[in-house]
């Protein structure tokens, strides 16, 4: 019996080193993520996603690896990491790490060896050219930062491929001995009581780009490889890819027999859905959400799960809008180009872009909990905290956590700002002295206290996670409306994506009556086809006849 908890869960990602500080130098750690663990016990989330915080050099947020099996020290060790799980476990909440195996750092250990010789055990780990390729501009992910994809090394008298930066050496897949080492990675940390991966920059990954000679061998039988590792291991622990691809090719990432392929992915980020929600949210309209839902493969396997996010530690990705479509929502959401980044995205968090219409940001965190599949947030949206543009990259979305009107927003009891591992928002609407957990604790009309309220009530609704989510006309093109039908029990939602007051009728087929999940101004139960009202940027939850037992 397959356990596919995931399919019912809240994910919550955070960075450790932004996230609190225990011992007051000024980086966050596992000591002060433990400490606050209540806070996201009370939010309601069950499962929490951690970036990476194995030890680096730092030159990009922890996704330049020196060791997979350790824990960067500024952050504690490996003692403090168990502490950390089992105090998550004990609160009935699981862990899932980022397993970054795309590259290296090239100050990893492996990669020096690799330089050092070319009879180094390690050389063929990587990708490399004797000559200066001809495509070393082809393929290059962040355009405006990154030169090229291939580096010359002066030790190893070679070039190196690099999909991302030229610090980050791309492992080779290829070589049975690096497949051989991911999963004794992975068996690592299931150890250790992880519950499951989000597998970084899975494209990148499962290719065998720069290979002189590629092998006669499918690269996307890596993650079949990883899934059968993980079942044999730890039962019921989980595999989410970070891939952003188009719905007609990511069935190979979730595998299963529809492709004549074995279970891969459990879960898939879906980024052309994230990318319709702000178009649909910029033009005040339902459409673009509703197209994207019907654009998703209809052909699914059982475990198979979406991954739903409206925002994450990255730039907002708009590189499967069109060319007209981006530059609409980069008008509306962006329009600064110090707000832009890799010709592509936005570097903004939620709340800024929304302009901290608290109304909005509610109605935006009901769809993600509405929407079918698993819904992932990201550290401070739940009190809608701002980003800082003086930061680099995409630095700006990864500020310390505000906890409280207090120096340095509570995160750190250090002596100087200088000391901080990242400069807090202190000025501004979304400064910490206005944007902080304690100033929304407790109060039911905050905007973590609407948040709080939306998990509640998605967590009592297995419908959404489990079930079969259809929309439905209701005579509004601003309006998302949608039905989760699941073991005859079924919930609608509806929100509003304009700023009009509308009134919608819903026809539902032998429905009676709606039960409503929310508090609102609608009574405790409506005749199914009585006229709902909304409120600009509103959004309503019913059960359909009650429950059915």
């Amino acid at each position: 019996m397959l356990d596919l908890w995931y399919k019912n869960a809240i994910i919550y990602c955070l960075d450790v080193e932004t996230f609190m500080d225990a011992n007051g130098d000024g980086v966050g750690d596992f000591e002060g993520l433990t400490h606050r663990l209540d806070h996201l016990e009370a939010l309601g989330v069950n499962v929490i996603w951690l970036n990476p915080f194995y030890p680096t050099p730092n030159r990009d947020n922890g996704y330049d690896i020196t060791d997979f099996y350790g824990v960067d020290p500024r952050l504690g060790h490996l003692g403090h990491f168990v502490d950390f799980s089992r105090a998550a476990a004990d609160r009935g909440m699981k862990v899932i790490v980022d397993l970054v195996v795309n590259h290296t750092s090239t100050d990893h250990p492996w990669f020096r060896s690799a330089c050092e010789s070319e009879d180094s055990p390690y050389r063929d780990w990587y990708v490399w050219s004797k000559e200066k390729p001809e495509d070393i501009h082809e393929g290059i992910i962040f355009p405006g930062v990154q030169d090229a994809v291939w580096t010359y090394s002066e030790r190893a008298e070679a070039w190196y491929l690099h999909r991302f930066y030229a610090h980050q050496a791309d492992l080779n897949i290829a070589n049975p001995k690096v497949r051989e080492e991911i999963q004794r990675i992975m068996g690592f940390w299931l150890e250790l009581g992880v519950y499951g991966f989000r597998i970084d920059a899975v494209p990148f990954l499962v290719e065998y780009m720069g290979l002189k000679e590629k092998p006669d061998r499918e690269p996307l039988l890596l993650l079949t490889e990883m899934r059968d590792f993980l079942s044999w291991r730890r039962a019921g622990a989980i595999m989410l890819a970070e891939a952003n691809v188009t719905y007609d090719t990511v069935g190979a990432y979730f595998g299963g027999q529809q492709i004549g392929a074995e279970d891969r992915m459990h879960m898939v980020f879906d980024f052309p859905l994230n990318q319709q929600i702000y178009l649909g949210i910029v033009r005040g309209s339902a459409l673009p959400v509703i197209e994207a839902l019907k654009r998703r493969p209809s052909e699914m396997s059982h475990g198979a799960q979406w991954a739903n996010f409206l925002r994450n530690h990255d730039e907002l990705s708009l590189d499967k809008l069109e060319d007209d479509e981006r530059q609409e929502v980069f008008d509306a959401l962006g329009s600064d180009p110090d707000m832009q980044i890799y010709e592509r995205g936005l570097r903004r968090r939620l709340a800024p872009m929304m302009g901290g219409d608290e109304t909005r940001l509610a109605m935006l965190h009901s769809l993600l909990l509405a929407l079918p599949g698993t819904p992932v947030l990201w550290y401070g949206d739940e009190i809608g905290m701002g980003e800082d543009l003086s930061q680099p990259e995409r630095s700006a979305v990864r500020t310390p956590m505000q906890w409280a009107n207090e120096p340095h927003a509570g995160f750190s009891r250090c002596e100087s700002k200088s000391d901080l591992v990242r400069p807090v928002v202190d000025e501004g609407p979304f400064s910490f002295e206005r944007v902080n957990v304690v100033a929304q604790r407790d109060r039911p009309d905050s905007l973590m206290g609407r948040i709080q309220r939306l998990i509640r009530v998605r967590r009592a609704c297995p419908e959404i996670g489990w079930g079969e989510t259809q929309a439905i006309d209701v005579g509004s093109d601003a309006v998302l409306a949608m039905i989760a039908d699941w073991r005859d029990n079924r919930v609608l939602t509806l929100h509003n994506f304009s700023a009009e007051r509308l009134q919608v009728r819903v026809t539902l087929r032998d429905a009676r009556f709606l039960a409503r999940l929310l508090e609102c101004d609608t009574p405790d139960t409506v005749p199914a086809d009585q006229p709902i009202e909304l409120e600009p940027y509103g959004f309503r939850w019913f059960r359909v006849d009650g429950e059915r037992r």
